[in-house]
């Protein structure tokens, strides 16, 4: 198995587990040596009584207080434009890019060539564990625009000496020949748009199974994790499907492997993870579900410690069949701790949501809203068909739900091409205030 698996640095990523720690070790204390010089974490050690020196391990990292997204939007809504979050001279800065603001304000972000070839080094990584190689041909499907992921994915596919076509400046169908007649091997962009592309190609006879594209890699929302929107995307497209996570803020901090067990890979290379209780903040024991938190190793001229994600996961570091030694967590990303809706007593998370609707092979798009209705919370769920009647569809949602969340829900059917269709993120659940 071993002869077959791809490795970006075999010998870094079988590392086993206690002289992977050392190695982290190593570059947490020169990562605190530059980070010194940072006005920003000079200001929240000094409040907290820390020493820059005397943080030399994991264990001495774990007595730092966290970062919070809130504080950093705060201090460039208060020092514009970058903040106090900067550790260098602004002309050592080569790189400019923001977060999408689908949280809110979004950040703006800065590298220098040192922390763009942390970047590079991550995706390389992402490449690598789908089993991307020279030979390959990536397509990013992604527009132009101040936000990361365009350009990392194509400095990634360089870095790995693999041509990259680049879907920036392009409409959908645009984007789909473009692929087509390329040959492209590989597509990187969202769960949700692979999806979008597939329905684009239906609508225009185009059988994409029989198209060069081998592989998928995809982020942005924990999509590529989820079963039924996994296997969706592999049935769309004849494809192999890969998960990959990452923030602008972060760096891109997980992959994917060729073994198809649920889990993918933590990059202990360049991160030390952690992984606590939401309300406590205290850590959560191993396999038990809880919120990330991150120290990025690589990118100290703006540089994250104990950056609290708010992404929901369940670490373990049982070891994979492909023989890397890094840590996993199991079924991706499974949502926002601030993602959950509440509705009648059940908690309800997106992503155990689209797998349900994905579930249902001729809902073609959908839309959830929970609103009040008589007083009372009530989970609607807008779907586009194809195939069956709605009457169908409507009594297998229902059913679905029951079964799965034990929650009843409204179903509606929207005209077809009415829903939104998302290139980047989706923004399929909302709140909206009704009563009738």
């Amino acid at each position: 198995m071993m002869d077959r698996i791809n490795f970006y640095n075999r010998d870094l990523e079988t590392l086993d587990r206690d002289r992977l720690r050392e190695l982290q070790d190593e570059r947490l204390r020169l990562l605190m040596k530059e980070v010194a010089a940072n006005r920003f974490y000079q200001e929240k050690f000094r409040s907290a009584g820390i020493d820059f020196a005397a943080v030399r391990a994991f264990e001495d990292l774990k007595t730092l207080p966290f970062t919070t997204k809130s504080e950093l939007v705060e201090q460039q809504e208060t020092y514009p434009p970058f903040g106090h979050l900067l550790t260098y001279e602004l002309s050592r800065y080569r790189y400019f890019h923001q977060t999408s603001g689908t949280t809110g304000r979004p950040l703006k972000w800065l590298d220098t060539e040192e922390s763009w070839d942390c970047w590079a080094r991550c995706w390389g990584q992402v490449y690598r564990g789908a089993g991307v190689s020279e030979d390959d041909i990536v397509f990013c499907a992604f527009s132009f625009g101040p936000y990361i992921s365009h350009w990392v994915a194509i400095t990634g596919a360089w870095h790995i000496g693999a041509m990259c076509v680049s879907g920036g400046g392009m409409n959908s169908e645009q984007r789909l020949h473009a692929l087509l007649d390329n040959r492209c091997t590989v597509l990187v962009c969202t769960p949700t748009y692979a999806l979008h592309l597939a329905e684009v190609a239906d609508h225009q006879g185009i059988d994409l199974r029989s198209s060069a594209v081998r592989i998928s890699i995809h982020a942005g929302e924990p999509g590529a994790s989820v079963p039924n929107v996994k296997r969706r995307i592999e049935e769309s497209w004849g494809s192999k499907c890969f998960d990959h996570a990452g923030a602008t803020e972060v760096g891109a901090w997980a992959y994917d492997c060729e073994v198809p067990d649920g889990a993918i890979h933590l990059n202990e290379l360049e991160f030390i993870f952690e992984v606590i209780d939401p309300a406590s903040g205290e850590p959560v024991e191993e396999g038990e579900r809880g919120e990330l938190v991150v120290t990025n190793l690589s990118r100290p001229g703006m540089p994250v410690l104990r950056y609290r994600t708010g992404d929901l996961v369940e670490m373990t570091a049982e070891a994979c069949d492909c023989g890397r030694g890094l840590a996993r967590i199991k079924g991706g990303v499974h949502g926002r701790a601030d993602d959950m809706m509440i509705v009648r007593g059940v908690n309800l998370y997106p992503s155990a949501m689209d797998n349900i609707i994905r579930s249902l092979p001729h809902i073609v798009e959908y839309e959830v809203e929970v609103r009040r209705v008589a007083g009372l919370d009530d989970l609607l769920i807008k779907i586009e068909t194809g195939g069956p009647s709605f009457e169908e569809t409507h009594r297998a949602i229902l059913e679905a739900f029951r079964a799965q969340l034990n929650i009843r829900v409204s179903v509606e059917q929207a005209p077809d091409g009415s829903l939104p269709r998302y290139e980047f993120k989706a923004r399929r659940y909302k709140r909206v205030a009704e009563d009738e």
